[in-house]
């Protein structure tokens, strides 16, 4: 018996049989003569392509944009969008601290915003896009730090301009 024949296990993935997929396996080699080494950086990068692509997939459907204004659908603040993340990205222990009853789907958009809140100034907020609607105030924000990440406010956009040097 061949020595790669049966199944190997590898940490990227539980059980990959012989007879690897074409894509995962070196033009003109045989299903025999695939090395486990070669086999888990080749599943990498499949893998590692596979996850960009999800990611722009995800990213195409975003609902805000980066200087777009919006505010809570169901908290007291409002922010500025500044980064997106394409799904959730933060720690586990963050998420788990949500209500059950109202802890949003990690399959979605999350948004960096800088937040003000009336009653309790202002902060950082990451927040799910289910959870945000636009803000329709016409009104900029008034956070110390948008100036560190846009130039001026359209408020017939009700949005804020990234510098030129920032947009690729």
């Amino acid at each position: 018996m061949h020595p790669y024949a049966g199944t190997v296990t590898s940490p990227f993935h539980p059980a990959l049989s012989v007879c690897w997929p074409a894509a995962l396996r070196p033009m003109g080699d045989s299903c025999w003569n695939v090395t486990p080494q070669h086999l888990q950086k080749r599943f990498r990068r499949a893998k590692l392509a596979e996850t960009a692509t999800a990611r722009r997939r995800v990213m195409r459907k975003a609902k805000f944009n980066i200087g777009d204004v919006v505010r809570h659908r169901v908290y007291p603040f409002r922010g500025v969008i500044f980064d997106v993340d394409a799904e959730f990205s933060n720690t586990e222990e963050w998420w788990l601290s949500i209500p059950a009853e109202i802890r949003p789907r990690k399959d979605q958009p999350f948004y960096h915003l800088l937040a003000e809140n009336p009653e309790e100034g202002e902060y950082i907020a990451y927040v799910s896009e289910q959870n945000l609607v636009p803000d329709t105030s016409g009104e900029p924000v008034h956070h110390s730090q948008v100036e560190d990440f846009f130039t001026a406010f359209d408020p017939e956009r009700n949005a804020y301009e990234m510098p030129a040097e920032v947009i690729n």
